[in-house]
């Protein structure tokens, strides 16, 4: 059995984990390069390995740098079964669909505006690109073992975190192994917690935030202050939000806070197509979060959904204070430059960070304090204030995942080349020590 890793080593993006029992290869996780240039253009280099050669990929979750490489390796010839639960499923046909068009979207504001060196810019992949993909998915429930061939027993556990994100036991060769895919909070206010497992010769377990605590603020009267401050003095807050999970979050303490009358009832919109249909799954899948069928009804639908390109462009003329919720999280692409084009020059608005931002992003750029930022070759100026509220993440911390590790019973040691590492990069061989 042998493990190479094709990403996520020295980056939290790009997660594929090759993994070969006998002449079997499975790809677990299939996601995109995010962040600064020289990591995006990995997405643009071949495999190491010829997409033919894989026999089936498993995900853990949605998030396109879980998923977003799949519409690449089908357009490269992978001819397997995608496996992954019926939630991330779902979700894939949003993510995915959306993420082709936001890259046909940006290849042609490029070469409308001439701002790319390439004549002509192309898209990574397309929409019918990840159209086609999605034939590939076969979705299995939590708990149900299933085989990829005679040698692979799979299963996926609950990992919290989004809608359908697993945790993947793989059993082959006598031996166990678990990826943990990202692991959500022990306290989230709507996905239930990782679940425990107890049992593991071999663990690979992220470590987004393994060297750190989120803030211990309460991340719904955070949120009031906000809202406040900019209400009172006339603003509009624009919030680059992930539009599955972070979106929903959002909208779910706005309905809290609105509720309680901590904030005044202004107008919400929630602007973003994605975010919308991922909305209305958590009424689809609701045995995956806290939320009771009342509390699921108020939080879709305590914002106005913006569905056409028009209503969004008459909210960059918004006079009022607003809250304006638009993907994407990191400010890399969508509705939401729109919004940042029209209001970040303002000081009386308010650009609240609500989540991780990558190294090269522009939301890690306005985190940052950067003066101005880069939307479609035009320089626009940050006047606005930025808060940043760091108790919204969905991942766990160094002492929640503490907390899910002390289930287990002590794993096997992993060598790397002979040493153990924190991180191991490169490939793995599997052996009893």
């Amino acid at each position: 059995m042998k493990l190479k890793f094709l990403g996520t080593t020295g980056t939290v993006t790009g997660s594929k984990y090759l993994l070969t029992v006998n002449d079997q290869k499975i790809l677990i996780d299939c996601g995109l390069f995010q962040g600064l240039k020289p990591l995006r253009l990995r997405n643009w280099s071949p495999l190491p390995i010829d997409p033919r050669e894989i026999d089936a990929v498993i995900l853990t979750h949605a998030h396109l740098d879980h998923s977003g490489y799949l519409p690449l390796l089908v357009k490269q010839g992978f001819k397997g079964k995608v496996y992954c639960t019926p939630g991330t499923r779902d979700l894939c046909k949003i993510l995915l669909l959306d993420s082709g068009y936001l890259q046909e979207e940006e290849a042609r504001h490029a070469n409308k505006r001439g701002f790319s060196k390439h004549k002509p810019a192309l898209p990574l992949y397309t929409e019918e690109d990840a159209k086609r993909s999605l034939s590939s998915l076969h979705a299995v429930a939590f708990h149900t073992s299933f085989k990829i061939n005679d040698k692979v027993e799979v299963s996926f556990v609950p990992a919290g975190h989004i809608l359908g994100a697993a945790i993947v036991r793989i059993q082959a060769e006598g031996r166990s192994v678990v990826f943990s895919g990202d692991l959500g909070r022990l306290s989230d206010p709507i996905m239930n917690p990782p679940e425990a497992v107890k049992t593991a010769d071999y663990l690979l377990v992220e470590s987004t935030y393994g060297d750190r605590r989120h803030d211990q603020e309460e991340p719904k009267l955070a949120l009031a202050e906000v809202i406040n401050r900019t209400v009172k003095r006339g603003g509009i807050i624009v919030v680059p939000a992930f539009a599955v999970g972070r979106a929903q979050g959002l909208l779910y303490y706005v309905q809290r806070l609105k509720k309680e009358k901590l904030i005044p009832d202004i107008p919400v919109f929630l602007n973003s197509p994605m975010a919308i249909e991922a909305s209305n799954l958590y009424c689809e899948y609701r045995a995956e979060h806290r939320l009771s069928p009342e509390e699921c009804d108020a939080t879709c639908n305590v914002a106005h959904y913006v569905k056409t390109v028009e209503e969004s462009k008459r909210l960059n003329e918004l006079t009022e204070p607003a809250l304006i919720i638009s993907a994407s999280g990191m400010a890399t692409g969508g509705r939401v430059l729109h919004h940042l084009k029209a209001y970040a020059p303002d000081p009386k608005n308010t650009i609240l960070i609500a989540g991780y931002q990558a190294a090269g992003t522009r939301g890690q750029a306005i985190a940052g304090g950067a003066k101005e930022i880069k939307i479609y070759g035009e320089y626009v100026p940050v006047r606005a204030e930025v808060a940043i509220i760091g108790a919204l993440s969905a991942h766990a911390d160094y002492t929640e995942i503490l907390d899910w590790l002390s289930h287990f019973s002590q794993p096997r040691r992993m060598p790397c080349d002979g040493v153990l590492q924190k991180r191991c990069i490169g490939t793995v061989s599997f052996r009893t020590i």
